[in-house]
Formats: structure tokens, C-alpha cells, sequence
């Protein structure tokens, strides 16, 4: 079924679903935070057990998310308030997440994109000076907005052709070349003199690096970079067609999740003990460091490649911030439309204008609103939007969410939505994660970023 006024738009098959799905998982935060907490805890120690994480109770949340959606045929606000107008809260509490994020999402975007021309019309030396280059570039002002708003203009863009003509063959084209470059920069780097004892610290595990700080770790990398608690996954839901497979397909957008966190460290890992020596600069920087000041040197210190690796590579990160961006923008879209009545293209502008307003808010957090340092020195407005969306409301919009399926309405009905398409064989060991370890776990997680933030804990 193609997108019309008067019917709700839904994928045109499972590999649009699947692809569109792991594109939105796959964002900056399989780039630059999973080779980190890698480096930083023995690199195969980590992998394990970001792997138990991913396939159990990470595989658990996306089903419920996405049987939700497509049981309600709504975004996150009607698919809770289907069961009763006092659980609409849930619903509205999760649809803050991406209004949240997706605007610093773009001012990070615009970071990316500036890399990329900068690869191509600047000397790699010039990126490469120690951070520099990125701290002038961000406290610009207005060049910063300009790299925001070109990125931003890409995403409405696509979201702005539909679903169908939009977001799924954005995704069929950028998914692909996404993984093709990533596997293409991991091969060489693996080449590369050194670069053999990186894999083998990326691969190998370190028993003794196993702590309660790396289950930590690798349990909110699970969450964070599975879309999960953000609307995303019931939106997406909601656009599926009932003789679709949710156990299979979930099962897909876990694996091609980890498969691109995996890559994602056999490039970085590895380049940088061929051209640093050792793992210590990943291990040491997360984030904005390490994509934008440890990264170019890294890539400097490879020779005459760097400038062909820097573009790739920041060609690669392009597109996994855009999979990312389109669809927190279509989420957003989805949720207005569904909540105020609204048509498509009403709440698509709604949208826009509101992402648009904040982003360059969030922008001027480095210039000339860098003296709104909110969560202590040197903090910014992007710091703190990203603590309290991922940090905080994530874990708890998770957290009443499996309290709502696991508690009031039953495992049993969302086990019925699965069954319309496919066997159910885990169906009671489901229900016992959904019940019972996820909002533990949950709980564990927010407790321990709460307590980071506080510093009183460690990570």
C-alpha cells in the first residue's frame, strides 16, 4: 500500500522495514561511542557481552515496541492512549525524547558535514591540529549554522517525500553504502603496520577488565543504540503490514545493528594502534573528541591516504547520521500528525520549525550562549539536552513502558499481535524479561547515569 490522505502509510515490504529500522540504529552513536567503550574495557570483553545484551533483552524491547505500534497502527502518544485515555502520559512523555534530541542530533550532523568538505577542498594537516580546526569551527556561529541547516535541509528533504519515496529508498540506497564503506575502511585499516595487535585487543577478551562499570556500559550502549524508548520503533511499527514477521525482522535489526557497531570498531580500533601505537586515545575520548580531534590525526599519521580515508570515512558517517535524523523528523511528523489531527505535510512544517528554532539555539551554546553552562564549566545547552533525553528519559519512558505491556495490559496481548504473522516459540520467555529483568535493568541503568552525571559513579 502506497501513502494516500485517507490511509496511514505502511513499508512495502519487510526489507524496507528491516533496512529503514536498523538505518535509524545505526546513528553516531555506533561511531564514536561504541569503539570507545570497546577500547576503554578490553575491546572483546565488551563485545561479548554487548552482544548477550543486543540479542536478549535489547531484541525484547525492539519486539515490544514495534508490535505495538503495528497492534495500534499509531505513533507512541495513540498507541498507549489506545488502551485507555489515562495511559496517554506514557505516549506524551516518550514523544518528548525525539522533539529533544533530533535538533542537537542536526548541529552534530552539520559537524559531520563540514568534515566532509573539509576533507575534500582542505589539507588533512589542517583538520589534524589537536582540535583546533573543530573548536573553531563550532564556536563560530554562523558557519556552524550554515553546515547545520544544509544537513537539516537534507533530512526534511527526504522526509518530505513520504515513506515509500522518502525514508525507504533513502535507506535502501545509504544502509548498502553505509556497510560496503564500512567493511572497505576496516580491510584497509587491518593492512595497515601495527594494526594486527588492535584487532587483537578489539577481539580478544580481557577477563580482568569485566566489571560492574563495563555490564553497565554495554547494557545502556544496548539501549542507546537500538532506537528503543524514543518513539521510533513504535512509529515504525505502525507502518507495518499485518502479514509481516516481527520475530524475524526485530531479530534482522539487532543483527545488522551489531554487525555496524562491530565494523564501526575494526576501523577505528585498529587504525589507531597502526598509527598511534596503542588504543589509549580511544579509550580516553568518547564523542566529539574522538570523531573530530583524535580521528584526523589519526588519519594524518596514516600518509598519503588520508585525505581518500577521511572522505570515506566521514561520507560513511554522513550517512549514519542522516538515517538517524530522518527518522527522529518523521517520528516527530507522525506523532503530530496522529496527536492534533493534522495532515502530513501541516505537521512535517511544524516539525521543521521547531527543530530548525532550537537547533540554532543549541548551536549558540558555543558562542554567543556559551555562558549557559548548565550542567557546570565547560558544559553546554547540547549537554544538556543530550542527559536528559538519553540519560534520564529513555530509561524511564522504557521503564513504564514494560510496566504498561508486562503489568496492565498483559504480555498475552502483544504475544497475539505477534502470532497474526509468526511462531512464537520464546513467547514465555518474553513475557519474563518484559515483566520482571528489563525494568530492572532499566532501573540500574538510570540509576547509574543519574549517579555519573552527579560524580558519584564512574564509567
Amino acid at each position: 500500500m502506497s501513502e494516500t490522505t485517507k490511509s496511514r502509510a505502511t513499508w512495502s515490504g519487510k526489507l524496507a522495514f528491516v533496512l529503514s529500522a536498523a538505518a535509524s540504529a545505526v546513528g553516531l552513536g555506533s561511531m564514536w561511542r561504541f569503539p570507545y567503550l570497546a577500547a576503554k574495557y578490553g575491546g572483546g570483553m565488551f563485545l561479548f557481552m554487548y552482544l548477550v545484551f543486543v540479542f536478549t533483552i535489547g531484541l525484547a524491547l525492539l519486539l515490544l515496541e514495534t508490535s505495538l505500534g503495528r497492534k495500534t497502527g499509531q505513533s507512541c502518544i495513540g498507541a498507549f492512549k489506545a488502551f485507555g485515555k489515562k495511559y496517554a502520559f506514557i505516549g506524551i512523555f516518550m514523544s518528548a525524547v525525539p522533539f529533544i534530541i533530533v535538533p542537537y542530533y542536526c548541529v552534530i550532523g552539520g559537524w559531520v558535514t563540514k568534515y566532509l568538505f573539509g576533507y575534500i577542498v582542505t589539507a588533512p594537516e589542517v583538520l589534524a591540529d589537536g582540535g583546533n580546526y573543530f573548536s573553531g569551527f563550532i564556536t563560530s556561529g554562523a558557519e556552524s549554522i550554515i553546515f547545520m541547516l544544509i544537513f537539516m535541509v537534507l533530512t526534511y528533504f527526504i522526509v518530505a517525500l513520504g515513506v515509500n519515496k522518502g525514508i525507504e529508498k533513502a535507506n535502501l540506497i545509504m544502509m548498502p553504502a553505509l556497510i560496503v564503506m564500512a567493511v572497505a575502511v576496516a580491510i584497509y585499516a587491518l593492512t595497515l603496520p601495527g594494526a594486527m595487535d588492535g584487532l587483537a585487543y578489539y577481539l580478544i577478551p580481557d577477563f580482568s577488565k569485566f566489571s560492574p562499570e563495563l555490564v553497565i556500559s554495554a547494557l545502556g550502549q544496548t539501549f542507546f543504540t537500538l532506537s528503543l524508548a524514543m518513539g521510533i520503533m513504535v512509529t515504525y511499527g505502525s507502518y507495518l503490514q499485518k502479514s509481516t514477521k516481527l520475530t524475524s525482522s526485530v531479530s534482522q535489526i539487532a543483527g545488522t545493528t551489531f554487525a555496524v557497531s562491530l565494523l564501526a570498531g575494526l576501523m577505528i580500533v585498529p587504525a589507531t594502534f597502526a598509527a598511534l601505537g596503542s588504543g589509549d586515545a580511544v579509550a580516553q575520548n568518547s564523542g566529539p573528541s574522538l570523531m573530530f580531534i583524535i580521528l584526523p590525526q589519526v588519519f594524518e599519521n596514516l600518509g598519503g591516504a588520508a585525505t581518500i580515508i577521511g572522505v570515506v570515512f566521514f561520507v560513511l558517517v554522513l550517512f549514519a547520521a542522516l538515517t538517524s535524523s530522518l527518522s527522529l523528523v518523521e517520528t516527530c511528523t507522525s506523532i503530530i500528525s496522529d496527536g492534533a489531527g493534522w495532515s502530513r505535510k501541516r505537521s512535517l512544517v511544524a516539525t521543521i520549525v521547531f527543530v530548525t528554532i532550537m537547533g540554532v539555539v543549541v548551536n549558540l551554546g558555543y558562542s554567543s550562549l556559551s555562558f549557559i553552562q548548565p550542567m557546570g564549566e565547560g558544559s553546554s545547552i547540547l549537554d544538556l539536552l543530550d542527559f536528559i533525553s538519553n540519560s534520564v528519559m529513555m530509561p524511564i519512558a522504557a521503564l513504564l513502558t514494560c510496566v504498561f505491556v508486562g503489568w496492565i495490559i498483559k504480555p498475552q496481548t502483544l504475544i497475539d499481535e505477534v502470532r497474526v504473522s509468526a511462531r512464537f516459540r520464546l513467547a514465555n520467555v518474553w513475557s519474563v524479561v518484559i515483566k520482571y529483568i528489563a525494568p530492572v535493568v532499566l532501573v540500574i541503568i538510570l540509576i547509574a547515569y543519574v549517579a555519573q552525571a552527579m560524580g558519584l559513579f564512574s564509567m
